[in-house]
């Protein structure tokens, strides 16, 4: 596969690198798992969206720039090269965004889309539940429209809601049909945080930091006009949504291709002690490859939608395809930092170190959300394979 970008790409990416290099903050910001730097990046939030390269594939109207999905790759590369920030409402802009430009109403598009965009409102998901997990045709938690039929009473427990502590809303599925059974009766709702009855309370992090969230709702009540498609049709909504979560706007390639890139650099920078052992230069060679392999299948995904095409089940592959290359990188980072991969970058010993401890930490988590791998690999052996379902 050759790829090739036209005059007009080439001087997108120049567009994209020269307000990055002017811009990007000198310092990286604190973590969005604190509460300053959820701040932090909130604000950085409103940066992009004041020069429009906040969310640049919506509609300009809507305070995007049109760019097509292979703009969005372009830029992708160069905000990774550039070590910017990473994106604290990524569940609005890239998941939440897109599925309330299909779903939303016009009256919903305006309130919630402009908010999102400029990080006043910063999103976080209700998918999963306790006894559930991420099997959301398993969802119990209740909404019950009011006899008057103004707004719905939502009764129940979300978890492993990733940035809730600090986020202004939650989207997810709630059964309104008490009779119903597995993805049928489920219903998509948009619920403020600062609502009554609800109550949040944070999940430790491997690394201790509050990342993750259970929300808990007693008899909160929310506005029918928050509910995004029909009742009863939250399943047709959340596989759209989940469609951009596995399949190719959360995870851009550019993110594994920079981790690629550090990993060849922690190779030879550290080559003498790492050939020690002959598996790590096959597992590097191996990494650098499958992200590059990664980054010219989402080209030709990006090509196929631009041509009219759909994400369909395929987009399981890619989830596991690049969490488990995620696993693999990092784990293979700190064999080659042996013992002082352990240490945390600001150690008085800790030298090159850098971010491949919290990194191998983090990618632990990436089989798990988006839908487990498990998950994944049913939706591949019953929807691409054909298997049946016992």
């Amino acid at each position: 596969m050759k790829l090739e970008y036209t005059a007009e790409h080439q001087a997108f990416r120049e567009e994209v690198r020269a307000w990055l290099k002017a811009n990007v903050p000198a310092e990286p910001l604190q973590s969005f798992d604190t509460e300053a730097g959820f701040q932090q990046h909130r604000e950085w939030e409103a940066k992009l969206y004041e020069g429009r390269w906040g969310m640049i594939t919506w509609p300009e109207e809507m305070g995007g720039r049109g760019a097509d999905l292979m703009q969005w790759l372009i830029f992708e590369e160069e905000y990774y090269a550039a070590s910017a920030p990473l994106r604290v409402n990524q569940n609005g802009i890239f998941l939440l965004g897109p599925t309330l430009m299909e779903y939303g109403t016009e009256e919903q598009k305006k309130r919630f889309l402009n908010g999102m965009a400029t990080g006043k409102d910063i999103w976080c998901q209700g998918w999963s539940e306790p006894n559930a997990g991420s099997d959301m045709a398993a969802i119990r938690s209740r909404a019950d429209l009011s006899e008057d039929g103004m707004h719905y009473v939502i009764n129940g427990q979300k978890t492993w809601s990733t940035r809730a502590v600090w986020a202004d809303w939650c989207f997810g599925m709630f059964r309104t049909d008490p009779e119903s059974e597995r993805h049928h009766g489920l219903t998509f709702i948009l619920v403020p945080l600062d609502s009554e009855g609800i109550t949040v309370r944070p999940i430790p992090q491997l690394d201790g930091l509050p990342g993750f969230a259970e929300i808990f709702f007693d008899n909160v009540k929310v506005p029918v006009d928050c509910r995004l498609g029909g009742e009863g049709e939250g399943w047709k909504v959340a596989m759209a949504t989940a469609g951009f979560e596995r399949g190719l706007m959360l995870r851009s390639p550019a993110r594994f291709q920079e981790t690629a890139r550090r990993l060849v650099a922690l190779y030879k920078a550290n080559q003498q002690s790492a050939d020690e052992d002959p598996s790590i230069r096959d597992e590097v060679l191996s990494a650098y490859m499958d992200a590059e392999a990664y980054c010219l299948t989402t080209y030709q995904t990006a090509c196929r939608l631009m041509q009219g095409g759909k994400i369909g089940a395929e987009a399981s592959t890619n989830k596991i395809f690049w969490s488990e290359l995620d696993q693999r990188m990092h784990a293979t980072g700190l064999k080659i930092l042996a013992t002082r991969g352990e240490l945390e970058p600001d150690s008085p010993d800790a030298g090159d170190v850098g971010r491949w401890l919290d990194g191998w930490l983090f990618a632990q988590s990436g089989p798990i959300y988006a839908g487990t791998n498990e998950i994944q690999r049913n939706i591949i052996a019953e929807r691409m394979l054909g298997m049946p379902r016992k």
